[in-house]
This record gives C-alpha cells, sequence and structure tokens, in this order.
C-alpha cells in the first residue's frame, strides 16, 4: 500500500508513468513503490511541488536541534548538488523552470551562474528543454554526452570506477533500489550522494565527504559540465553546464583548503 506521501506525489504529476517520466526512470520502478526512496526524495519534490517533508516525513521532519546542527554554508552547498542532481537526472518541470527563474544572482562567479541559469529559465519553453534533454543525455541509441564516471575515466561503461563506487556506496549504507537499471556513476546520482553528505544525512566524517568527493566526482564530473557548455544541443543545459563547472570549481578549491 502506498503511503501519503507517494500518492500526493503521484496525483500531482498526473499518475504512475507521467511521475515516472518526470524523474527519468521507468514506469515499473514507480510502481513498485510503497513510499519514495530516499535516493529520490529531491527529485520526486522537484518534479512534482510536493515538500521533502511531505513526501518522507520520517527523514526529514527532524527536531530542531538536529536541523539548527546543519552548517548554512553545507545547507547551501547541499542546495547546489540537490538541483544539478535533479537537472541531471530528467528534464526539469515548468514548476522547477518556474523556481529557477527565482534564482538570485550576484557578482561572485557562482551568482553570475545563478543569474544565468534563472535568465535562460525564463526563456525556455517546455516542450523544447524537454527535447534538449532527450538529444543530449538520451536520444536514438545514445545522446550526445554520456554523465557516467566510467565513462569519462575510461572511455568505456560500467568500468573499474563503477565497481569502486559501488564499494564505497555500501560502506555508506546506499543501496541499489530495485528495478533501477542506471548505473550508479550517473553525474545525477552522484550529485545526489554529495547532497546528502552536505546535508549530514550520512553519518560520515568530514574527511570521508572530501575522499568521496576526490575519488568519484572530482576526477571527472567538471569535464561533464565544460562539455555541457559546448554541446551543440544544448540551449538551457548551457548554462546549467556553466553552473556545474563554476560550482565544482569552488568545492575543490575548498576541499583543498580544508586538507
Amino acid at each position: 500500500m502506498r503511503d501519503t506521501g507517494l500518492e500526493r506525489a503521484i496525483d500531482a504529476a498526473g499518475g504512475v508513468a507521467q511521475l515516472a517520466r518526470k524523474i527519468g526512470i521507468a514506469q515499473p520502478s514507480v510502481s513498485n513503490w510503497d513510499r519514495v526512496p530516499a535516493q529520490r526524495v529531491i527529485a520526486v519534490e522537484a518534479a512534482t511541488g510536493v515538500s521533502r517533508k511531505e513526501l518522507r516525513p520520517d527523514l526529514y521532519s527532524e527536531p530542531a536541534e538536529l536541523a539548527d546542527a546543519v552548517d548554512p554554508i553545507e545547507s547551501g552547498r547541499a542546495q547546489e548538488y540537490a538541483l544539478l542532481a535533479t537537472l541531471l537526472s530528467s528534464a526539469p518541470s515548468a514548476a522547477l523552470l518556474e523556481r529557477i527563474v527565482r534564482l538570485n544572482g550576484d557578482a561572485t562567479p557562482l551568482g553570475r551562474a545563478h543569474a544565468a541559469l534563472a535568465e535562460a529559465a525564463s526563456i525556455a519553453a517546455l516542450p523544447d528543454v524537454e527535447r534538449e534533454y532527450f538529444d543530449l543525455f538520451t536520444g536514438l541509441g545514445r545522446g550526445e554526452l554520456l554523465p557516467y564516471a566510467s565513462y569519462y575515466l575510461t572511455g568505456f561503461l560500467n568500468e573499474r570506477p563503477l565497481s569502486r563506487l559501488r564499494d564505497d556506496l555500501a560502506a555508506l549504507g546506499i543501496e541499489r533500489l530495485e528495478n533501477n537499471f542506471e548505473p550508479e556513476d550517473h553525474a545525477a546520482t552522484l550529485c545526489e550522494v554529495m547532497a546528502g553528505l552536505a546535508a549530514a544525512r550520512f553519518a560520515v566524517s568530514p574527511e570521508t565527504q572530501r575522499a568521496f568527493f576526490e575519488k568519484h566526482v572530482s576526477r571527472w564530473m567538471g569535464r561533464l559540465f565544460a562539455d555541457m557548455e559546448k554541446a551543440e544541443n544544448a540551449k538551457f543545459y548551457r548554462s546549467v553546464g556553466t553552473l556545474g563547472r563554476v560550482f565544482l570549481e569552488i568545492e575543490s578549491e575548498a576541499f583543498t583548503f580544508a586538507n
């Protein structure tokens, strides 16, 4: 039996098939859920507008003292990773585009990237962005970009970087979703994991978080975002690429100073 949060998300999306399409996974996977898996909460929230507290109150209705324990900078990092994870996992919904339009920019490199993304969202037509996502990441056979660590690090899919990642995810207690056939080294999944680490969803030390970033993210994902910026089929996603590249540069510098 589906819980209340999942039922609300399905209703908001217009049905099981529509929810699956909006978050970029197969319909049978959603059909088998009895509640929204922890790894999919952020994507479902962005796609449907149903808050994470409603989707998984067991995870997101913490006591006030626990919520206050997360540093504002870490919370901001988690939000950046969560946004990137959502945009990499599927084309944005109309609701998400509306939220992106309201992003605030400033004179910093990250602020300018936010402003450019907000501008791109303000002129984007939803069908065009959906087609753009398909051309970039899915395609007929394959998309223009392959957002997988194994591909960027070895030139092939499902290679050693994926097996090493699976070992480290298991150590963090993160399990692969049943009926989800997407390799775990997809950039969206790694951004979701980093969002969880930044938001203190996993009981790990700062050193463990840094090691995960350096081993599984910083070695290749910046190149993916740079490729996105100059991809032939990228319009809205060119600004996503800029945001991702700039943010990861900041992350790399911050982790270096933390050593």
